[in-house]
């Protein structure tokens, strides 16, 4: 079973056969899939699948806090079953493709005291922008 099915089971979320195939199509560390591309692929395991029923079950999850909602730029939003383990976003400006990364250190630590306006700051979210390598060889 996959993580996030464990999770969810330990959380006593229902899994009908519908919640069930879109969670396991967002199983993987570096599946960030756009909610269309979670349609298609539950599709394929389960036919009758609509596609209200895949965004409502991914609004579901990023409320539960068991998926992350990733904005790109003007692309569509992303979902990120890798909720649990402290992470950034590395984000390719050609194709949009999204790696997680770990980087060192903390990034809190880059953010001076004098910066922070008065905020009790408890976390941060870094996106690294660049190309990958199949946007800078081309094709």
């Amino acid at each position: 079973m996959s993580d996030l099915l464990e999770r969810l089971r330990g959380r006593g979320w229902r899994l009908t056969s519908q919640r069930r195939v879109v969670a396991e199509v967002l199983d993987g560390e570096h599946v960030h899939l756009t909610a269309d591309e979670v349609h298609s692929r539950a599709v394929e395991r389960l036919p009758e699948i609509s596609r209200a029923t895949v965004y409502n079950t991914l609004g579901e999850l990023v409320c539960l806090g068991e998926v992350l909602e990733v904005a790109t730029d003007g692309r569509a939003k992303r979902y990120d079953p890798n909720a649990h383990r402290p992470h950034q976003h590395l984000i390719c400006s050609g194709c949009g493709a999204i790696r997680d990364v770990q980087p060192q250190g903390d990034p809190l630590a880059g953010l001076p005291h004098g910066e922070r306006f008065g905020f009790a700051v408890t976390g941060a979210e870094i996106t690294y922008r660049g190309l990958c390598p199949d946007c800078t060889n081309g094709p």
